[in-house]
């Protein structure tokens, strides 16, 4: 399936991604209060992170994921899960059941989807009254380390954004008028990180090649691991704050 974004050179790359706050996930369920078999369609599921947490409940877990080698990823992280299937689609056309689930949920992919058909492909995938999720993690910025990478990064791209991923979504949500509630969650986290695997993760970062360009990009990657190793950072411990948004159909 043809998407905007091909993501098949960053699938392996994403499994050493940051998983997601313990603590943002459980007031999530405890907001959702879900029955063990419940139904959640995780949309955008990449290679897994948010569906293992799912599986992990006991819920019945339909993951949907347009690209091959992310799915091929998901498909082998989860293999353990007898509630968890796979499924190709988008998020604003997942090319499953109407009102066949519980729940929606997107891990770090509502930003990557025409959002407006996104929501409405949700509100048709829900029962009635429903939920949906959203969510991200956030590196902290403010962090020493992250703040000189941070200026390399700015330093070469003037103007860079990280586009809405990083964009408060109560309002977008509110004023769809979909929702009878939406609620604001966070949690930290820390992903403790080799040199290798976090210049290897920037490598991986599309949104930065995107803005970049292919010159640029490589001299950024450059100058990050030049940092990184003239500094003796061997291992990083990287701060993530987990920000998502649970929202009721009505």
């Amino acid at each position: 399936m043809k998407t905007n974004w091909d993501y098949t050179a960053l699938a392996d790359a994403y499994i050493k991604r940051p998983d997601y706050s313990v603590d943002a996930l459980n007031r999530m369920f405890q907001k959702m209060s879900l029955k063990p078999d419940a139904t959640i369609c995780d949309i955008g599921a990449g290679v897994g992170h948010l569906t293992i947490e799912l599986a992990k409940k006991s819920f019945e877990v339909i993951a949907v994921e347009p690209n091959d080698a992310m799915r091929a990823n998901g498909i082998n992280r989860t293999m353990q899960f007898k509630n968890v299937s796979w499924g190709v689609g988008t998020g604003e056309e997942t090319n499953q059941e109407s009102k066949k689930f519980d729940a929606i949920t997107f891990g770090s992919s509502f930003n990557v989807c025409d959002q407006n058909k996104a929501l409405a492909e949700s509100k048709r995938l829900t029962n009635d009254r429903g939920w949906f999720v959203c969510m991200w993690n956030y590196r902290d910025v403010n962090d020493s380390i992250q703040k000189k990478i941070e200026d390399i990064i700015k330093n070469n791209i003037s103007g860079y954004s990280y586009g809405n991923r990083r964009e408060d979504q109560m309002e977008f949500l509110k004023n769809s008028g979909m929702f009878s509630s939406v609620d604001f969650i966070e949690g930290n986290v820390v992903h403790k990180q080799s040199l290798k695997d976090c210049v290897e993760a920037w490598r991986s970062h599309g949104t930065l090649h995107r803005q970049a360009g292919d010159e640029k990009f490589t001299k950024i990657i450059s100058e990050i691991e030049k940092f990184l190793t003239q500094n003796n950072i061997q291992t990083l411990s990287i701060p993530y704050t987990t920000r998502m948004w649970v929202a009721k159909f009505k």
